[in-house]
């Protein structure tokens, strides 16, 4: 049992707080330049680019899949949503609560960085559980008379076919383009360089919470319960039954142009984080050579 143990990976409390904070200053960056990214329109289908899934997928493969999970989705509420006045109150908790879920499920399915066989699984997971999860809502906000059916020119009035070509579209676009392809590249080439830069070794598939776990029914409750929060807090939003709702009437002056702040202020946080991962590095490794000597 104590071999066990000690083959399992585990970071400090400083190294799970740098995992968290790196998450969510580089998906923070991400999220804000997507929204520079025009979407087209072809006939009654509209293509565009939901948001760059490899950056916390990378991050969840490399490190700990629980802390660059919540770290990304933070990352998006902080940098993408109230530094932009963008914040809606309590409806945002359900995007919180699926990217969160998403990202997790994700990086545990990969249990060897250099399989690109699970790098594509999770790759595809990520963003099909994100957006099912997303559209599963948007039906019951529809089947309940709680939100009015947004139909497209040119297509059928249902449901399911209007959430079906929008989740399509999202697995096309952001599944391949945005997910699959970079995934593919950067993990094998990122995978037992970037850690012991950062500090901490490489991850080799040995986390404290395996899949296995999750399947358990202890975490499955627990899984679909967050499920139903973030429903039920998207179903009082759209109810009108909403607060803490931050979208300051100050910033419209602004226009596009303070979404610049917004990648300064997430830039400054990840290069500080960088350099005080470094400067802790250097000093372990000189404690380790004092140790030596």
């Amino acid at each position: 049992m104590r071999s066990l143990l000690k083959n399992r990976y585990e970071l400090t409390q400083s190294q799970k707080l740098m995992v968290f904070i790196l998450s969510m200053a580089l998906y923070g960056i991400s999220n804000m330049f997507t929204e520079l990214i025009p979407s087209i329109q072809l006939g009654p289908i509209e293509l565009k680019v939901e948001y760059f899934a490899f950056i916390p997928l990378t991050l969840c493969i490399l490190f700990h899949p629980l802390y660059a999970a919540i770290g990304a989705s933070f990352g998006e509420v902080i940098f993408g949503e109230l530094l932009l006045g963008q914040f809606g109150g309590l409806g945002e908790l359900e995007k919180f609560i699926e990217f969160t879920l998403a990202m997790y499920i994700a990086g545990l399915l990969v249990r060897d960085p250099k399989n690109r066989r699970q790098l594509a699984v999770a790759s595809f997971v990520a963003v099909g559980i994100d957006q099912l999860l997303g559209a599963i809502v948007d039906m019951g906000k529809v089947w309940f008379g709680i939100e009015d059916l947004e139909t497209l020119p040119g297509i059928p009035e249902s449901m399911l076919l209007i959430e079906g070509i929008g989740f399509l579209n999202a697995m096309i676009i952001t599944g391949i383009l945005f997910s699959l392809l970079p995934t593919w590249y950067l993990v094998p080439r990122l995978y037992g360089k970037i850690e012991p830069l950062l500090g901490m070794k490489p991850r080799d598939g040995r986390i404290p919470v395996t899949l296995g776990d999750i399947l358990k029914p202890r975490l499955l409750i627990l899984a679909i319960v967050s499920i139903f929060i973030a429903a039920a807090a998207e179903f009082l939003a759209e109810s009108d039954i909403n607060f803490a709702v931050w979208e300051p009437e100050f910033l419209e002056q602004y226009g596009n142009g303070f979404i610049w702040v917004s990648i300064g202020a997430a830039t400054i946080v990840l290069v500080i984080t960088l350099f005080a991962a470094v400067r802790s590095r250097r000093r372990n490794a000189a404690s380790l050579e004092e140790v030596k000597s």
